[in-house]
């Protein structure tokens, strides 16, 4: 089972940037897709970007597009999120999530929440002046 591990959040004031990691203990070939996922005090858990190990295709929430950029780093092993111009409502424990079942599925149906099998602990953002 793939084991994943955030890194990167912390305190930022509207407009900063942060940028969260996500490494993962095996090789990215070896899950379909990587997610990344909040969830803000009393809100449910929200998709915001993931991406697609079979050919790099990326699905983002409408708040964050434009904003935040899901990228890769197959040599690593790692997940980047790169947020910029946060905001106050981006404020949330971020987790990064993944999908290691035996059917790859199309980008939008992970974005959906859909087969993710491997959950980090989650590392908190959280924007105020």
């Amino acid at each position: 089972q793939v084991q994943l591990v955030e890194s990167g959040g912390g305190l930022v004031q509207p407009g900063g940037s942060l940028r969260l990691s996500c490494a993962a203990s095996r090789f990215t070939s070896d899950y379909y897709a990587i997610g990344w996922f909040r969830q803000a005090p009393g809100k449910e858990r929200e998709g915001v970007p993931c991406i697609r190990s079979s050919d790099g295709s990326t699905y983002y929430a409408d708040s964050v597009k434009g904003r935040f950029t899901i990228s890769r780093d197959n040599a690593k092993n790692t997940v980047y999120l790169q947020m910029n111009s946060l905001k106050p409502e981006d404020t949330g424990v971020y987790y990064c999530a993944a999908a290691t079942g035996e059917t790859d599925y199309s980008v939008t149906y992970y974005y959906m929440g859909f087969e993710y099998d491997a959950w980090g602990q989650g590392t908190q953002v959280t924007v105020s002046s």
